[in-house]
């Protein structure tokens, strides 16, 4: 089995495992950065770009000049999207619970007498409508 990066720390690790991700899912690339920088850019790669295959979750990091660094915090920005991923779902699922909580539950009484009264309303104004004739 695949080990972390040594550059992963033990709280990083600890992270990953409570996401449940493995070593060998995690596509890990060092490429060329973007932007201004001039001849040191265009001849190092010291950008981390790591996607995480079963999830599609991709990251790149060129924040410094380091490769160690930048992967370093490549790893640490994956950690993150992931656990908001999953965040993100567990927020949807109780929103979900709770809208369905929301319209089964009963109607208070002075719900109930709103909702009559703006009923009877309605009727009124209603029946006060006339057929129309044809005669003009």
């Amino acid at each position: 089995m695949a080990d972390f990066p040594d550059i992963v720390e033990a709280s990083l690790q600890a992270r990953f495992v409570s996401l449940g991700v493995r070593p060998e899912e995690v596509e890990e690339r060092f490429v060329r950065g973007a932007g201004a920088g001039g001849q040191k850019i265009n001849k190092t790669s010291s950008t981390v770009w790591l996607r995480h295959r079963p999830t599609g979750v991709e990251v790149r990091c060129q924040r410094e000049r380091n490769q160690s660094v930048n992967r370093l915090l490549a790893w640490q920005e994956l950690a993150g999207k992931l656990e908001g991923r999953r965040t993100a779902a567990a927020d949807q699922a109780r929103a979900e619970r709770e809208l369905a909580r929301r319209q089964t539950r009963q109607k208070s009484r002075g719900q109930k007498a709103r909702m009559i009264e703006t009923k009877k309303h309605r009727a009124k104004h209603k029946s006060s409508r006339g057929r129309v004739s044809g005669d003009w």
